[in-house]
């Protein structure tokens, strides 16, 4: 398949790249600046440099490209690393122009990354869960630009399967907390602090309830994705995360001291599971995790428990 990757030379991206590239797939990573991350093994990969807010640069590239699947990843990133409106009207203004322009291409297949920020967790008037383990059901409730800006992008898929029905299919994933490979080794996460000083501190994970996916696990859900969108519901939303929390002691015990009165639906907990279920990617795509921190993080033993698996 040719398949055109936005934000391809991004945390996420290059693996999504890298991974689709050698399972055989013709790969274009569309980014502001090439990543020296990513293979150019037998030419399956071809890096176009563009800023993709330029919709016109956008049309271009993707028309240029007429790629039968699109990957969807551009974005600024990071909640509150930029002023709220510039988070907001770019990363808005991203998917639209990308998700025209791969319609206009003539692309069959279109999937968008959102963000488990959706749920609204971290707002500073409160937040719980209504139930764990999270899945798709799920309330949402943004509170800042980042997370609107992925609730957003997940109606933009929603109009575009209403506008076109299944004349092409749209999906949106919600990859939990991104650890790349280089993360394992000890290189800074997104939030500036190493995978082992998450685990140290508790604090650190707890305001996303532990979550997190290795890169390369979240690069298989879009390669799945991609294979069997038309065998699904057009327009679904996926969680894409690990099994097991990204926590050393059991959620049951670890989530109630940090969202009190969750006591009940944290009991339902058990042994390493994690807050979130990706059980709907496994039910609808054959899809789950290969990854754990206690097989991937360098110097870490492996642990003795099982992983658990929704």
């Amino acid at each position: 398949m040719r398949i055109a990757v936005t934000g391809g030379s991004g945390r996420l991206g290059v693996s999504v790249v890298n991974h689709l590239a050698s399972r055989g797939h013709e790969v274009h990573s569309l980014d502001r600046a090439a990543s020296g991350l990513i293979s150019s093994a037998d030419d399956a990969v071809h890096q176009h440099t563009l800023d993709l807010a330029d919709s016109a640069a956008a049309k271009d590239a993707l028309g240029a490209i007429q790629p039968e699947g699109v990957v969807h990843l551009a974005a600024i990133a990071v909640p509150f690393s930029a002023p709220e409106d510039v988070i907001l009207r770019t990363n808005v203004q991203l998917c639209f122009s990308v998700l025209s322009a791969a319609v206009d291409a003539g692309a069959s297949r279109v999937l968008v990354a959102s963000s488990p920020t959706v749920l609204g967790y971290g707002t500073p008037q409160g937040w719980s869960p209504q139930y764990l383990p999270i899945d798709e059901e799920h309330p949402i409730a943004p509170w800042n630009a980042y997370a609107l800006s992925k609730a957003t992008l997940e109606a933009t898929v929603r109009m575009f399967v209403a506008q076109l029905g299944d004349s092409a299919r749209f999906g949106a994933f919600r990859p939990c907390f991104v650890i790349s490979p280089e993360e394992w080794r000890g290189a800074p996460t997104q939030q500036g602090h190493t995978v082992a000083e998450r685990l140290a501190r508790p604090e650190l994970a707890s305001v996303s309830l532990f979550n997190y996916v290795d890169a390369r696990d979240a690069a298989g859900f879009v390669e799945r994705w991609l294979e069997a969108a038309e065998q699904i519901p057009n327009g679904e939303v996926f969680f894409v995360g690990a099994d097991d929390a990204m926590a050393r002691g059991p959620l049951s015990e670890l989530v109630p001291q940090y969202f009190p009165g969750t006591e009940g639906i944290s009991a339902h907990l058990t042994g390493t599971q994690a807050a979130f279920t990706s059980a709907k990617a496994l039910r609808l795509l054959g899809w789950r995790p290969q990854r754990s921190w206690r097989t991937e993080l360098e110097g870490e033993p492996l642990a003795a428990t099982s992983v658990h698996l929704s």
